[in-house]
């Protein structure tokens, strides 16, 4: 029987989030509506979805207008990315879990940027391959070491897990360090999967190479990429994700391992992550989208900066989340009595680090916080923290050495 670690930071959300006034835990940019998608398209008279429309199983491997749309999106400045090398899928969530499962087996060893989203290392190991943590600092702005991964990969390494931009921190793996990271793979014969959830929500990021492109652009074969309609695009409620990849006999094994899933996704989703993502809507989307990312992060760094004296971070500079560190007297607090009394008192709902990303004692003290949901979600729920941090952050226990 195969046996899966509990997954935390999802056990966590489904426990509280129905029950937050303030959910400054969500990782989705704020959510739209059928009407809203019709609004920010520039063709006022296509509509996200024909109600005319037969529900069958429709495309097995999704439709030709949604791989064409994203084809498209992966296609620029690059080399055309043929559609039969995209799989449509029920959401990242089951694009990572079928592209590991097809991947790796007992006897493999994979490499994982940490900290991440947990299911890139538990479900490797739940299957019985042996994985490495390869650790960014938050000393080092959350960037990883390329020769620290030179110095985990084994003979039996068969592939290096990314996560870009990285969930919890918001840092950006840079295009310089992508190209060295391809280098090392390419010399090895490595596969290597990103995990592109948060692309293209680069807000904050300064230059050209602060930017980086889709691991799909740097001319390697064993690429390959996930994604979603979920964080970026605000539409997690169709359940509509994708398995990228230059490899096609890659994209072949998952959807002969997708046979034994979800036979489809669901002819309406599909219909309305085509119409998000339709030259005439997708660049309105991800403007709305990025742009709350800046409003919204602007109103947590002041929060932050007032607070310095109980909180630290590395500014995000991608993504929708933030790794703030709490402490008191130079001690890091009980991240997760912190989340939990906070919520009691004030309805704010963030993500306990230690207990939700951390292995080993790791993140002791900090939270993620989600802060591209609703702007007033964000304001109203800092104002009920500032007056937490006031009157009851003294009664949070400080961590257990």
């Amino acid at each position: 029987m195969v046996k899966f670690e509990a997954f935390a930071v999802e056990q966590w959300m489904d426990k509280y989030e129905t029950l937050a006034k303030y959910n400054i835990a969500e990782t989705c940019c704020a959510s739209i509506s059928l009407n809203d998608l019709k609004e920010l398209s520039d063709d006022k008279k296509s509509v996200p979805l024909d109600l005319s429309t037969k529900l069958t199983y429709g495309a097995i491997r999704g439709s030709k207008q949604l791989r064409g749309n994203l084809a498209g999106l992966y296609s620029e400045k690059t080399t055309p990315l043929p559609l039969d090398n995209i799989l449509i899928t029920a959401g990242a969530i089951q694009a990572n879990f079928l592209l590991l499962y097809t991947l790796v087996g007992p006897g493999d060893h994979v490499i994982c940027h940490y900290p991440t989203y947990q299911q890139l290392y538990s479900v490797p190991e739940s299957i019985g391959a042996e994985v490495s943590l390869w650790k960014s600092k938050e000393e080092n702005g959350w960037n990883v070491d390329v020769d620290e991964l030179k110095s985990l990969i084994r003979p039996n390494t068969k592939l290096i897990i990314l996560n870009n931009p990285q969930n919890p921190t918001g840092s950006v793996i840079s295009r310089k360090t992508l190209e060295e990271i391809v280098a090392v793979s390419r010399e090895k014969s490595i596969i290597i999967h990103a995990d592109e959830v948060y692309r293209p929500l680069f807000h904050s990021t300064a230059t050209d190479d602060e930017l980086p492109p889709s691991l799909l652009s740097l001319g390697y074969e064993h690429t390959v990429v996930t994604g979603s309609m979920s964080k970026a695009y605000s539409l997690a409620g169709i359940r509509v994700g994708w398995i990228a990849s230059r490899d096609r006999a890659l994209i072949e094994a998952c959807a002969s391992a997708r046979d034994y899933t979800t036979i489809s996704v669901g002819g309406i989703d599909d219909a309305i992550a085509s119409h998000a993502l339709a030259p005439s809507c997708v660049h309105s989307l991800l403007k709305r989208n990025i742009e709350l990312c800046r409003t919204n992060l602007a109103i947590l760094e002041t929060f932050i900066e007032s607070h310095r004296w109980a909180c630290d971070w590395v500014k995000p500079r991608a993504g929708t989340t933030a790794f703030v560190r709490f402490s008191r007297d130079g001690k890091p607090v009980d991240d997760t009595a912190f989340c939990e009394m906070l919520l009691e008192k004030t309805g704010v709902m963030f993500v306990p680090g230690a207990q939700c990303f951390g292995r080993d004692g790791d993140f002791t003290g900090y939270v993620r916080v989600g802060y591209v949901n609703d702007t007033s979600v964000i304001r109203e729920g800092l104002e009920a923290v500032k007056s937490f941090m006031k009157n009851e952050y003294e009664k949070v226990p400080l961590a257990k050495q």
